[in-house]
């Protein structure tokens, strides 16, 4: 006799991720995996070396065009390889090539930026713990241009690699102090120990916008992968994450703009602090 309940059950079709091979970005990915899974999907990950994994030596001013660690990922989902993407959405530009569609976003984590230093660099007396002419790493136009702001004293050197490779460098003498988002060094539980760590308030050093969102992005016209996404993604960071990347928009924003947006939803009302 047949299960009554056989009849019912539609079995869902297999959802193929594509990625970075970077630690965060298999963490992102795995997240969503693991979502997805939870919902009945069977799900596999595909890695993806985009153009910001091979070009190490270059910071992003240096490098032409756009979206450095999302165009390949595109390009595999429009082909039909893969059928979504997970990207952080701060890397993402404001406006979506055609055929494709932001379907879903992830809860956010914390979108501080976090400044981490070297015991050498370290004195207590000096603002956020670093110590005069420091040298700092970043290839972030945003967190270059609010350091200049808030430290003119100390010097920026530019820093590319993923998240250990970055705070390895650190721990070798490389920087006297780096800054990452907060929001990686939390999803990765990178090992901090002997650094001295500084967390900005975002309304003071202000991210980028969506800092710390996943954005899930499938074939504008794929109903599987855009029921699957409907699935998990998190309709509280929808309204902020909104306003964030609208403002994105509308500045015509992207990797290349020192601009920051952070907006934060307070007794019904968002507040929004904008750096450009």
């Amino acid at each position: 006799m047949s299960n009554p309940h056989s009849a019912i059950r539609n079995p869902k079709s297999n959802i193929t991720i594509g990625s970075r091979g970077s630690d965060l970005a298999l963490w992102q990915a795995n997240y969503a995996k693991a979502r997805l899974e939870g919902e009945g999907y069977e799900v596999t990950i595909r890695i993806i070396k985009t153009q910001g994994d091979r070009i190490q030596h270059l910071s992003f001013d240096k490098m032409e065009g756009k979206g450095f660690f999302t165009k390949e990922l595109e390009e595999a989902l429009l082909a039909g390889e893969i059928d979504l993407a997970v990207h952080s959405y701060k890397d993402l530009p404001s406006e979506q090539p055609e055929g494709l569609a932001i379907a879903g976003i992830s809860y956010r984590e914390d979108p501080s930026d976090t400044l981490l230093v070297h015991p050498d660099a370290y004195d207590l007396l000096q603002p956020y713990g670093l110590k005069q002419g420091a040298t700092v790493g970043t290839s972030s136009v945003r967190r270059k241009a609010q350091l200049r702001l808030l430290r003119p004293d100390v010097q920026i050197a530019d820093l590319r690699g993923n998240v250990p490779t970055r705070i390895q460098k650190l721990r070798d003498g490389q920087y006297g102090a780096i800054l990452l988002a907060q929001a990686g060094l939390n999803r990765i539980q990178a090992d901090l120990r002997t650094l001295h760590i500084h967390t900005f308030d975002p309304t003071e050093f202000v991210p980028a916008p969506a800092q710390g969102v996943l954005a899930y992005q499938v074939r504008s016209s794929d109903t599987n992968a855009l029921a699957a996404v409907g699935s998990i993604s998190d309709s509280a960071t929808a309204a902020v994450n909104h306003i964030e990347r609208e403002a994105l928009r509308l500045m015509e924003g992207g990797c290349q703009v020192p601009l920051g947006i952070f907006a934060r939803e307070v007794e019904g009302r968002y507040h929004v602090w904008c750096s450009l």
